[in-house]
C-alpha cells in the first residue's frame, strides 16, 4: 500500500510542492470568483472523499476553512471535539488514528502537542493535516504566502519582519524562508525569544534582534501574532514586556514605503498592534484570513497526489 502524504510541516512539501500548492490555490480561486460559497468547484476533484477534522483547541478560521474546503472539493466533512470523542477520554492517539483511517480519507487535527500529530500520522493510514500545534502552524503559512503572492510581492528576496511572541507561527514563518527563499528578521523582548532550532529551520535566512526598528527597517511585510496564545493566561508580566513590540503606524512608517501588515487572527487591538495599522490600508488581514479556504483546499490536493 503507498504511503499516505500527510502535512505535518511546510517541508513535507518540500519548496517545489509548496510553489505549487501557492499555484493551485491561486488558480482555483481566481476560477470560481463570484460563485455562490458553497458551490462545489466545476471539476469536484475530491468527490466522494471525507475529511475527518478533529478539534482540541478552539477554532474559528481553521474549523470552517477546512470544512469548506473539502466541500468545494466536492467531498464532505465531519468536524468532531475531542471531548466528545474516546480520545477525550483516554483512547490512544494510535487507536484514533486506526479506527479513523477505516472511516475517512483523511484526518486534519488541531492539538496543543506536536507529538499527537506526529503520532496520529504514524498510526494513520490515510493523509493527515496539522491544523495547529504548539510547535508549528504551516497551514496559516501557506495562506500568508498565498495573500502575499496575490498582493504582487514575489517571494524569494522578501525581507518580513515579525514583532512579539517566538511562538509556533513564528516557527513555520522561518521554515517557509528556507524553502522560499526569502529573510526572517524578529524582535522578540528576552524570555520571548524563538528556539535557536526553529531560527535554523530559515537556512541562515533568519535572525533574532531585540529592537523593534530594527526589525522592521525596509521590510516588505509586518507581521504579528495575539500575545497571550490559546491556553495561556492572560499574564500582566508577558504583556509588560511584549509593550514595546507594539505594531503601531510609527513602526509601520519604518517599514518599506509600500509594506503590508498581515495577523492570523483573533486580534487584541491595543495589546500586540493598534486599531489605525489592523485597520488600515496597509493591513491584509481580511484576505489572509480568506484565503484560508483557498490555501486548505491546496493542501488537501497536494496530500491526494492531485497537487505537486
Amino acid at each position: 500500500m503507498t504511503e499516505p502524504r500527510h502535512f505535518l510541516n511546510l517541508s513535507d512539501a518540500g519548496a517545489d510542492g509548496l510553489a505549487a500548492i501557492l499555484a493551485d490555490a491561486l488558480d482555483r480561486k481566481a476560477a470560481r470568483a463570484g460563485w455562490p460559497k458553497g458551490r462545489p468547484d466545476t471539476d469536484a476533484p475530491l468527490a466522494g472523499h471525507v475529511l475527518a477534522s478533529i478539534f482540541e483547541k478552539n477554532s474559528t478560521r481553521t474549523r470552517v476553512s477546512f470544512d469548506m474546503a473539502i466541500r468545494q472539493l466536492g467531498g464532505s466533512s465531519i468536524v468532531m471535539e475531542a471531548g466528545q470523542m474516546q480520545l477525550g477520554r483516554g483512547e490512544t492517539v494510535a487507536d484514533t488514528a486506526r479506527v479513523l483511517s477505516g472511516y475517512v480519507d483523511a484526518i486534519m487535527i488541531r492539538t496543543d502537542d506536536h507529538a499527537k500529530v506526529e503520532e496520529m500520522a504514524r498510526y494513520a493510514t490515510v493523509p493527515v493535516i496539522n491544523g495547529l500545534t504548539d510547535a508549528s502552524h504551516p497551514c496559516q503559512i501557506v495562506a500568508d504566502l498565498l495573500t502575499i503572492v496575490e498582493s504582487g510581492k514575489a517571494l524569494p528576496g522578501l525581507k518580513i519582519a515579525w514583532l512579539g511572541d517566538g511562538n509556533n507561527v513564528l516557527a513555520s514563518i522561518y521554515e517557509a524562508a528556507g524553502l522560499m527563499q526569502f529573510d526572517v528578521v524578529a524582535a522578540c523582548p528576552q524570555g520571548f525569544m524563538p528556539a535557536d532550532s526553529d531560527v535554523a529551520l530559515a537556512k541562515g535566512r533568519g535572525r533574532v534582534v531585540a529592537n523593534p526598528r530594527e526589525a522592521v527597517d525596509g521590510a516588505d511585510l509586518v507581521i504579528t501574532d495575539t500575545w497571550i496564545s490559546m491556553g495561556q493566561a492572560h499574564g500582566e508580566t508577558k504583556l509588560t514586556a511584549m509593550m514595546p513590540y507594539q505594531v503601531d503606524a510609527a513602526l509601520m512608517a519604518a517599514a518599506a514605503p509600500d509594506a503590508k501588515f498581515l495577523h492570523c487572527l483573533p486580534a487584541h487591538r491595543g495589546e500586540e498592534v493598534t486599531a489605525e495599522v489592523i485597520d488600515g490600508p496597509q493591513s491584509l488581514i481580511w484576505a489572509e484570513a480568506e484565503n484560508r479556504l483557498h490555501a486548505q483546499k491546496s493542501i488537501l490536493r497536494w496530500c491526494f497526489g492531485q497537487v505537486g
